[in-house]
């Protein structure tokens, strides 16, 4: 592994700048012998259409760079690169204003004032302030967007030619940093050309307003940066983020990173496979439009065969076609899982999918016959297989169409919180399948250990950095097999908070304390343990909450929601009706209960609170069909 900077703490104060900024000629200068001058990096805009492949021939340590969240404009690309990190365009008050090739001061206000208004940390032109603070020049020149400069900068952009060297195309030697355009029959001189510890890092200039992948390459003279480029922030070879560039740089010099930088510095690994990575990008990129055509109509296909085989059986199989559904829906993300291994066309997935999740809920309910029993096992099988699959390190998680949707640029590695809202449920409601299925007569105790184990246990999986590295998953998965735990041993609704809440908190200071002893760097410990004090911790918290408001304004979200509220009107008008179906089953009722705690308090914690939502209550209603089904039938005429 080739790192292209050294490793130094982030600030506990989280300032823009170093605390004390040694000058350029103490820092490198006077540590190094008169012949040598300090390192100089170049950032090159290359063509658009730039591919790896020719990056790769000139040497360069190669990969894909996402360029924005969802689709943005290229100048916001530019933005998010220097200032090192990056929000929905959704999330600011308004749209990025256009600008000229020279950044004007009423431009750079403009956008200092729209970076203030989303709910992050976001510092316009921050690389750059951040270098100048430290005595290290800035250049922006030869046509390069005027973002890569600083608001302040007395030299925004300088349109004269960069100086030669022995006949190439060189930076100024009063510069340390220089972003400029530059063509690719001009790359190979200027690889040549670097000298001690320059860095080079070439990018495909950005698109306007579409949702792809740019190709990246870095050079130095070290011929140890070779192989895929990657990242602390993707943990996937040959991708990285536009956030990381900045934290490249900075850390090329030697500087402290600022904690308003979401970004890690890219790394280079292993040897290049251009055909890997150039699959790895197309199945990225078609998970945002799959999950409509195999996730979409696979639901549909299996409602539409439940109202049919009711209606045409006049409710005689009623209960059976509701089992079989039921479990049906549960084995859904196995079959996203196996479909992100064999990397089918999108008709092949969703006939994988749509014939495959009923096959295997044949087989269970044939082979696994006892009440809940079926329900635990493919409960038991779902979180089983997420949880080898993140704990292997392996992609697939990420890569299924359930995932965290890596193409749209926001989570690369672990869990997502789709599949963190149906594990939350198939976790603490299928434990509670499972006991009422296979021991039904443990005593309370037992049972509400078994909960709190199962639950803590997932919750360690699927939130620490290493595995699944899902903030939410510390605090639902806890708070739900929390309030199990206490509907089954503990009645009084006071003992009852305080179990829920001490092994949540207490949860949550575990899994940051792992993060922080294996240096697993999520964004767990980002977020909670690099805050500055309480009241950085409460900007935490009050970002989460308006980004899960912030959720319930998407329009798909305008579909379903009038559905759901329907339902959950219908379930309290008949909630006697519901404790009728849980009555003989009161395991699985304390199961159903937590899981609905957990989801409640996912949509709260999390900035996709609708996304929770939806997905937990389908789940949810799920366990509730299958109790209904698993219901002792009154006796006829009853």
């Amino acid at each position: 592994m080739a790192a292209f900077g050294g490793g130094v703490p982030l600030n506990f104060f989280g300032e823009a700048a170093l605390a004390a900024p040694r000058p350029l000629d103490e820092k490198v200068q006077d540590a190094s012998p008169p012949h040598q001058r300090p390192p100089h990096v170049t950032l090159l805009l290359l063509p658009k259409a730039t591919g790896i492949a020719e990056l790769a021939k000139d040497g360069m340590a190669v990969g894909l760079l996402s360029a924005g969240l969802g689709s943005v404009p290229a100048q916001q690309t530019y933005l998010d690169m220097t200032q090192g990190n990056r929000v929905f365009d959704s999330l600011y008050d308004e749209e990025l204003a256009a600008t000229s090739r020279r950044c004007t001061p009423s431009w750079w206000r403009a956008v200092e004032e729209r970076a203030g208004s989303a709910p992050a940390d976001i510092v316009p032109g921050l690389l750059a302030s951040t270098l100048e603070s430290a005595g290290i020049g800035v250049q922006v020149g030869g046509g390069a967007s005027c973002t890569f400069s600083s608001p302040t900068s007395g030299r925004q952009q300088s349109n004269a030619p960069p100086k030669k060297l022995s006949g190439v195309p060189y930076l100024h030697l009063d510069s340390a940093f220089v972003a400029r355009r530059a063509t690719l029959g001009q790359l190979p001189s200027l690889v040549q050309s670097l000298r001690g510890d320059d860095l080079l890092i070439a990018i495909e200039r950005a698109p306007p307003a579409k949702n792809e992948s740019l190709a990246i390459g870095i050079a130095g003279k070290n011929s140890s940066i070779r192989g895929e480029l990657t990242s602390d922030s993707t943990r996937t070879d040959g991708y990285v983020l536009s956030t990381d560039v900045a934290p490249t740089i900075l850390e090329r010099f030697g500087l402290e990173v600022p904690s308003a930088m979401s970004g890690q510095p890219i790394r280079a690994e292993g040897s290049v496979d251009l055909a890997s990575i150039e699959a790895l990008a197309v199945r990225m990129a078609s998970i945002s439009s799959r999950r409509g055509p195999v996730i979409g109509t696979s639901l549909l296909v299996w409602l539409v065969a439940l109202a049919l085989a009711v209606l045409l059986t006049r409710g005689r199989t009623a209960r059976v076609a509701v089992r079989l559904v039921a479990l049906t829906i549960v084995y859904l993300p196995l079959l996203l899982l196996l479909g992100a291994a064999l990397e089918p066309s999108q008709e092949a997935e969703r006939l994988l999918v749509a014939a495959g999740a009923p096959v295997l809920a044949a087989i269970t309910v044939f082979l696994v016959r006892r009440r809940f029993q079926a329900l635990a096992v493919a409960s038991g099988l779902v979180v089983l297989a997420y949880a080898v699959d993140v704990i292997a390190g392996s992609p697939l998680t990420t890569l299924s169409l359930l995932g965290p949707n890596p193409g749209l640029g926001v989570r690369f590695y672990g869990i997502g919180n789709e599949i963190e809202a149906l594990l939350a449920v198939l976790v603490v409601a299928g434990t509670g399948a499972a006991i009422q299925g296979f021991a039904p007569r443990l005593a309370p105790k037992t049972a509400a250990a078994i909960f709190l184990a199962v639950g803590l246990t997932c919750a360690f999986v699927f939130a620490a950095g290493r595995f699944g590295a899902d903030v939410g998953a510390a605090v639902v998965m806890p708070i739900g097999a929390g309030a199990a735990a206490s509907k089954v041993a503990t009645p009084q609704r006071r003992t009852a908070l305080v179990v829920i809440m001490t092994s949540s908190l207490a949860f949550v200071g575990f899994i940051s304390l792992i993060d922080l002893v294996s240096g697993a760097n999520a964004h767990l410990t980002r977020s909670v343990l690099d805050a500055g004090g309480f009241s950085d911790l409460a900007q935490v918290a009050q970002r989460r909450l308006q980004l899960s408001a912030h959720s319930f304004t998407r329009p798909i979200v305008f579909a379903f929601l009038p559905l759901l509220l329907a339902i959950a009107a219908l379930m309290i008008a008949r909630r006697e009706t519901l404790r009728t179906w849980l009555a003989h089953a009161p395991l699985l009722a304390a199961g159903i209960l937590g899981a609905l705690v957990a989801v409640v308090v996912g949509t709260l914690a999390n900035d996709s609170g609708a996304l929770v939502l939806e997905i937990g209550a389908a789940y949810l209603l799920v366990f509730a069909g299958v109790a209904w089904a698993e219901a002792p039938q009154p006796a006829a005429g009853g």
